[in-house]
């Protein structure tokens, strides 16, 4: 499996800022957090400390766990399967893929929702980085031989099923936050946002993406082997950095869901086994 030159050097300058960008999130600081009212009469709580000094307790809470996903996760990933990129091996290029979306999906999330901060450059560049990167790796697969890399025992029925199951749970979760602000007079939720950026970002582009990718992968073509990946290695991370922040926001006492504290880590666990499965039944080689 070819791979592209440019790989060799654009991952490590992301692996560089984005480990300096997560630490940066967790380091601990100085201050009180604050309650105001903000401009729509919606009660908030900032946190008044650290990197996240004007996000709310709840932003910084959720941040800071997608930092901690990034730093023991998103990072690592990205080292051992540019090596093994590198090394020739499909395997380490799917999981490459996999990994630079979840680093883009963070860092357009960090650009447009975290408050603005010292580091808003380097979510920019990580942000443009990993769009780029991204893209290459993508453009790099041969797609003419890559369904015949998979094994007939890859339980493409399974991943599909899964994959749709990620569609309509986000579907029902953010439409129904969505309907929830069409009753006269309902303050929306948003706390420090402008806007739903997130429901606009997964109804927009994870969801048809889900869809799309289980569709192709039950006809086993190219695109479906390849899309499916890329959504697996999505919601493994979403669901953990997910689960992360339910705890996180628990432990600063911001009121959490039970679908939170039971569906997001079931996802990460389904997830988890289905990559392992895709992973186990690629050839690196065919005849």
């Amino acid at each position: 499996m070819n791979s592209n030159p440019a790989l060799k050097w654009l991952v490590p300058a992301i692996i560089i800022l984005a480990f300096v960008a997560a630490l940066a999130g967790l380091l601990p600081g100085a201050g009180q957090p604050y309650s105001l009212i903000n401009f729509r009469g919606e009660g908030v709580t900032i946190n008044a400390r650290g990197l996240y000094y004007w996000d709310t307790v709840s932003s910084a809470a959720q941040m800071q766990a997608n930092d901690l996903v990034t730093l023991v996760l998103g990072v690592p990933l990205l080292a051992v399967s540019l090596w093994l990129t590198l090394r020739g091996s499909l395997r380490g290029k799917l999981l490459l893929t996999g990994t630079l979306g979840f680093i883009l999906y963070t860092y357009i999330t960090m650009c447009f929702g975290a408050a603005y901060n010292k580091l808003f450059l380097v979510y920019v560049a990580l942000f443009s980085l990993s769009l780029f990167v991204f893209i290459l790796s993508m453009m790099s697969f041969d797609l003419k031989t890559l369904p015949a890399h998979f094994s007939e025992k890859l339980p493409r029925g399974w991943i599909a099923g899964l994959l749709f199951f990620a569609a309509a749970f986000l579907s029902l979760a953010w439409l129904g936050r969505i309907a929830a602000t069409f009753t006269p007079d309902t303050i929306p939720a948003l706390e420090n946002a402008t806007s739903m950026f997130i429901q606009a970002m997964d109804l927009g582009i994870i969801v048809p993406l889900c869809v799309l990718s289980g569709i192709l992968l039950l006809r086993r073509t190219a695109w479906g082997y390849l899309l499916a990946s890329v959504g697996l290695m999505k919601f493994l991370t979403m669901g953990i950095a997910v689960s992360l922040m339910s705890l996180n926001m628990a432990r600063v006492g911001v009121p959490i869901s039970m679908m939170e504290i039971i569906v997001f880590p079931t996802i990460a666990l389904a997830n988890l086994f289905m990559v392992t499965q895709l992973l186990w039944n690629i050839k690196e080689t065919t005849q």
